[in-house]
């Protein structure tokens, strides 16, 4: 294994994400414009994190940073070492809020990992290993590719492949998130859906998860009901009274709103500007709102 010589350095920035997208539980997800910035920096030994922005005050500064994690499985797979790093995190994505902020930071350690390594990982080699820190590629897969995600896992031999390709987006689509103030854990979120669901639930499903890959690339008009869901998000709705109130509200208002990942976070795409008269109410009831474009994945610099 090559050992980087001290000095080496890089910096990349990766994007939010959002997923599910209503039908698509566990599959679907879209890239943000909201960012976190890093860099890194070899140096003779030890580990240096300095972390700024959302979440300083709580994130590890040691190896079990998930950054810092996903830098050594980047590393490792791309045949390199590090005697010690340098790394700095500066945060503006919100933490457990839904907009991917765990994935972007796997993301982030792969990717600065590449730059490191001179740019040797594939996106499908960056797709796996970001995935492979929360068992599911649709936020992950966003963050790395950029616009529109349909992602998947294949089983090999009895060992899991994450896989994904993106879509490009209507370029009238554009989207607004509504953030509230308190947290959500995807864990404890997700011990809210039940083992099984009928039949007649994952038909509807289907189709609207079909629905809505045509419906973003070409008929944003057909997205309110491609974002219908009947898998995830009745179940979730009393553990997130402030996101069902306004994702309900957004759609009452023809908006294809929705619940992003696992919450608190509501999500709604659009063409037109966004209601004036909803962005005062949910200003007014203490809600970030963000006016956020689909982009492109991970960028270096």
């Amino acid at each position: 294994m090559r050992e980087l010589p001290i000095g080496t350095s890089a910096s990349i920035r990766v994007p939010a994400s959002s997923a599910n997208l209503g039908p698509g539980f566990d599959t679907l997800g879209l890239a943000l414009g909201l960012y976190d910035d890093l860099t890194a920096e070899v140096i003779d030994s030890g580990l240096e994190l300095t972390i700024e922005g959302e979440g300083a005050e709580v994130l590890p500064r040691t190896e079990k940073h998930l950054v810092i994690r996903a830098i050594h499985l980047g590393l490792a797979e791309a045949g390199v070492s590090a005697p010690g790093l340098r790394v700095h995190c500066v945060n503006r994505i919100p933490q457990s809020r839904g907009l991917g902020s765990s994935a972007s930071a796997a993301v982030g350690g792969v990717a600065l990992a590449n730059a490191l390594a001179g740019r040797v990982l594939s996106d499908e080699q960056m797709v796996h290993l970001s995935a492979t820190f929360e068992g599911h590629p649709d936020n992950s897969s966003a963050s790395v590719l950029g616009g529109v995600v349909v992602s998947w896992t294949e089983s090999t031999d009895g060992e899991t492949e994450f896989k994904a390709v993106s879509l490009a987006p209507h370029p009238s689509l554009r989207a607004t998130a509504l953030v509230p103030s308190v947290h959500a854990s995807t864990n404890e979120v997700r011990k809210l859906l039940p083992a099984s669901v009928p039949h007649i639930d994952a038909r509807f499903n289907v189709s609207r998860a079909a629905l809505f890959t045509y419906a973003v690339q070409h008929d944003p008009s057909l997205l309110m009901e491609a974002t219908k869901d009947r898998l995830h998000q009745t179940y979730r709705a009393t553990a997130l009274p402030v996101t069902t109130e306004w994702v309900e509200r957004m759609r009452e208002a023809g908006l294809a709103a929705f619940v992003s990942g696992a919450g608190p976070t509501a999500l709604a795409l659009h063409t037109d500007e966004f209601p004036a008269s909803l962005r005062a109410d949910a200003v007014a009831a203490g809600l970030r709102v963000l006016d956020l474009p689909i982009v492109a994945g991970v960028e270096y610099s």
